[in-house]
């Protein structure tokens, strides 16, 4: 209840992966959630406690929203850093003897060894909450991560952070089946702000596999947020304010109206089912036509659209396979029953996408699962 009050932070970071931080950039601004920093790895926003929730609850691109804890400050001594940590408001976002995880990263200081900055954390903390908290592995895998605290040493400046977040936010919930390779959320959804596409025209995946693209397109022309079935670290917090939470949650905007045409497909048949299930539990398998077949099969609606998609790459999906034939094919197809088309497809070699003989600009460079990937965008003629 009294949430606003205990927790008085204004200072937030929106992480996110290499690339995405101009797409998170704008989603703050449409959320006039401001002023906003683009920083390499994320994004810095000002707020109170309820641009907080919203940005964990709307955010379509972000990995976690961190808070900022406290004044920045230098550190060389183990001695001064405790001193210095022991005196930061830690009891806004822990109880005595809860969990918590620490993550410490250092870049050139004179505290350069992370376990002994983690353990001087450790002790900070049972100073300042008068009781010891059990420190934990931290995991990103886990549906109840315990908090994680993060603390970062560059030329003996630290940071320190507290996850909003918990379970990573490109978790929405609906993904229990995964194809091969699986895109993840949050980079889906960028590829669509990416990509220009006005939520009205019709979109078409070819390639879908398990669905995500098509599922993130259908949640955004729908206005759904992406965090509305999950739970957030944040409702651990002994400031959590559940009132606020719940008004929040319940002046999201009820969307009527038919949804854009948005067609998927893939020859993979086991890849349709999951991608059909997911569906399901997204609560949007009536917005989206799935359909088994190649991509030779595709047959797009008369309106002219936009054609978002993932395909095989050859370096995870298909190795050994030389893919050149399909992404030739891919182009034909597009040129004969798409003209006209936006394009945006994600490849991690330009001489594939060559192959379509669609112009298209790469100087959009992302990460996809570990692997430097390019967006090549184009209009299709």
């Amino acid at each position: 209840m009294g949430g606003r009050k205990v927790l008085n932070l204004d200072s937030f970071f929106a992480v996110t992966a290499p690339g995405l931080e101009p797409f998170t950039f704008e989603e703050l601004r449409l959320l006039d959630l401001l002023p906003a920093t683009q920083e390499p790895g994320g994004v810095l926003f000002q707020g109170d406690l309820a641009a907080l929730y919203r940005a964990n609850l709307h955010l379509r691109t972000a990995s976690r929203i961190l808070a900022r804890l406290g004044n920045f400050f230098y550190a060389t001594t183990f001695p001064e850093l405790e001193q210095r940590l022991s005196r930061l408001p830690w009891e806004r976002f822990l109880a005595p003897r809860q969990p918590v995880a620490i993550r410490v990263t250092c870049h050139k200081s004179k505290l350069y060894h992370s376990d002994a900055v983690a353990r001087t954390v450790s002790s900070a903390l049972e100073q300042r909450l008068e009781a010891p908290s059990p420190i934990l592995k931290a995991s990103d895998e886990s549906d109840r991560p315990p908090q994680l605290v993060l603390v970062r040493l560059a030329e003996d400046k630290c940071t320190v952070s507290v996850d909003s977040s918990g379970t990573l936010l490109h978790k929405r919930g609906y993904r229990q089946a995964v194809a091969k390779a699986p895109l993840r959320e949050t980079l889906a959804a960028a590829l669509l702000l990416a990509s220009g596409w006005d939520l009205a025209s019709p979109l078409l995946d070819p390639f879908c596999g398990s669905g995500t693209i098509p599922i993130e397109a259908a949640l955004l022309a729908l206005g759904i947020p992406p965090g509305i079935d999950r739970r957030f670290a944040f409702m651990d917090w002994p400031g959590y304010d559940d009132v606020l939470w719940q008004t929040i949650h319940a002046s999201i905007p009820t969307l009527h109206g038919q949804s854009p045409v948005i067609l998927a497909s893939d020859r993979d048949a086991g890849a349709i089912k999951m991608a059909q299930a997911n569906a399901e539990r997204a609560g949007v398998a009536d917005a989206i036509e799935f359909k088994c077949q190649a991509v030779s099969s595709v047959t797009p609606p008369p309106r002219e659209g936009w054609v978002v998609t993932n395909p095989p790459y050859g370096l995870r999906v298909s190795q050994g396979k030389d893919l050149r034939n399909l992404y030739a094919q891919f182009g034909n197809v597009l040129h004969q029953k798409c003209p006209g088309w936006s394009l945006s497809v994600l490849c991690s070699d330009l001489v594939l996408l060559g192959q379509m003989k669609v112009k298209l600009d790469t100087s959009l460079s992302l990460v996809n699962g570990g692997l430097r990937v390019r967006l090549g965008r184009g209009v299709i003629t």
